[in-house]
């Protein structure tokens, strides 16, 4: 796909085309999902899911930066508007889910990667690209919750304060 016909696949959709993939029912599951996982570690888990990137992001595509690059770099700026760089261990990922291209991005604040490299996050990824791919949504961020969950208890479980520590709001971002 050649970069207008790109831009305009973006410019096509918008945040009412992920409150579509994304409908209030699934929200509150997902909401749910995630406060119970946050009650088995002390990490902090935020969904956010973006039908579309900005156009700021696909005026930087070239044939020096791809797509992937640009879907990576808006994840890890949803990461940081999101505050999830801000919490008490260092430990808050970010599982972020991109409509117009069927693509997932987990971001983990540095706490958490002292203890998992990159390639363990990219092989969660890849096993969560099927789902998306064929458009069930739910499946896959089930099971990318499923996933961030056990690495999290592994390396970050409860201490204190059994519940979680409630630090973020449960409730998936769409975009």
């Amino acid at each position: 796909m050649n970069k207008p016909q790109r831009m305009l696949k973006h410019l096509w959709l918008d945040a009412s085309d992920a409150r579509r993939a994304i409908p209030p029912d699934m929200l509150l599951r997902l909401a749910r999902r995630t406060a119970a996982s946050e009650g088995r570690h002390s990490g902090q888990i935020r969904i956010c899911v973006e039908a579309s990137l900005p156009m700021s992001y696909l005026w930087r595509m070239d044939k020096h930066v791809t797509m992937a690059q640009l879907v990576h770099q808006r994840a890890v700026m949803m990461f940081s508007k999101l505050r999830i760089w801000d919490t008490e261990h260092n430990n808050g990922v970010l599982i972020y889910l991109q409509l117009a291209e069927r693509a997932i991005e987990i971001v983990a604040d540095r706490g958490l990667n002292q203890h998992v490299g990159p390639e363990e996050w990219q092989a969660m990824t890849k096993r969560m690209g099927s789902a998306f791919a064929d458009g069930r949504f739910e499946d896959g961020l089930t099971q990318a919750l499923g996933e961030v969950t056990a690495v999290l208890v592994r390396h970050f479980p409860v201490v204190e304060n059994p519940g979680g520590s409630g630090g973020l709001p449960d409730e998936p971002v769409l975009g």
